[in-house]
């Protein structure tokens, strides 16, 4: 009798057995040029015949060979994530790389995430991907107002997305969190509460957000008419000295009644001190945090919070480098996403 998975060419490939194009080709009747042309993403085709070839690559389970892509085309069919890892909200790195995860599922691009625990030596990682081409396309987060890594990929002429603004006159794709929005949104509410000093928690000074989200509530602040402090070194702040400090606020006469904290980090941190020294949130303080996860949420249920989608930002910078990598231009690729307070306390 025939082994019938060794001649029909509908069959899945047996174990072991690497799946080429010739096999797609085979399963689905059409030409070896058709199905390689599809696999690229040639507009041209119909959309029917792009369909078949991806279900037949799915259920064969088809990897491209990047050598031999790259040798064809000179394209990697990678997008390079070049992560923060000093990142102090929690679950950051998880969520960005599930959300830029789910935006290339289906697609030919695969995600290589490349986490640098220093800053300084993050433009070495770009440069050797410069070097070696081992992406088509980077995304990076955490950028500063005259970024050496932005400054790098512009000159390089090579297609890039970054997780925050910056302040070169080069347009540039990028998606941020309109952190100037946050600022104001908190004041606003701490004001609403009878807040009249307010303090400003926030971390890594040296980054464009840090300097937008200042200026942002200073400006807030002064428009309702109340005091305003930026509590300075919380970058280098450790989670106990973070505690250390809520113990001593709670202890002090003149303290702020109103506080923003841009971390989840610093606000488990800090709350712990305040109730240590017996200042529950809400109880003589009112507190307001960036939310990126629904951790907080379950410590500290009465707890207003404004919210980030760090999924939705992975997704949104993965969609934006994908059309810059098809040469869209890089003035068409900027976009903000909006915060979403929520406000779980009276008043």
């Amino acid at each position: 009798m025939t082994d019938k998975t060794k001649t029909d060419p509908t069959s899945p490939a047996l174990p072991g057995q690497r799946v080429t194009l010739r096999t797609i080709a085979e399963m689905t009747g059409l030409s070896l040029s058709t199905v390689s042309l599809s696999l690229r993403g040639g507009t041209t085709l119909k959309q029917e015949t792009r369909d078949k070839v991806n279900e037949a690559a799915r259920a064969l389970g088809y990897v491209p060979d990047r050598a031999g892509v790259r040798l064809r085309t000179g394209k990697t069919n990678v997008v390079a994530l070049v992560l923060d890892g000093s990142e102090d909200s929690i679950d950051f790195a998880r969520q960005m790389i599930q959300g830029i995860g789910s935006a290339i599922k289906g697609s030919r691009y695969h995600l290589t995430v490349m986490p640098e625990f220093e800053r300084m030596l993050s433009a070495d990682t770009v440069r050797y991907i410069l070097q070696n081409r081992t992406a088509d396309g980077v995304i990076i987060t955490h950028t500063g107002p005259r970024d050496h890594r932005v400054q790098m990929l512009i000159d390089a002429g090579f297609p890039f997305v970054s997780h925050g603004r910056t302040e070169f006159p080069t347009p540039h794709p990028y998606h941020d969190f309109h952190s100037e929005r946050f600022a104001s949104l908190a004041v606003e509410r701490l004001a609403a509460k009878g807040c009249r000093r307010l303090l400003l928690v926030i971390g890594d000074d040296s980054t464009t957000n840090y300097h937008n989200i200042v200026t942002a509530f200073h400006q807030a602040a002064k428009r309702a008419g109340l005091d305003s402090a930026v509590l300075e070194g919380a970058r280098s702040r450790t989670p106990a000295t973070m505690r250390q400090f809520g113990v001593e606020l709670a202890g002090q006469s003149d303290r702020p009644d109103g506080i923003i904290c841009d971390s989840e980090m610093r606000t488990i941190a800090m709350v712990g001190g305040l109730e240590e020294g017996g200042i529950k949130p809400g109880q003589g303080i009112e507190l307001i945090y960036k939310q990126t996860s629904d951790i907080l949420p379950t410590l500290f249920p009465h707890v207003d919070s404004v919210r980030e989608d760090v999924f939705a930002a992975g997704v949104e910078l993965t969609r934006l480098l994908l059309r810059r990598i098809e040469g869209e231009p890089a003035e068409d690729l900027q976009t903000l996403a909006e915060p979403v307070p929520h406000w779980r306390s009276g008043a």
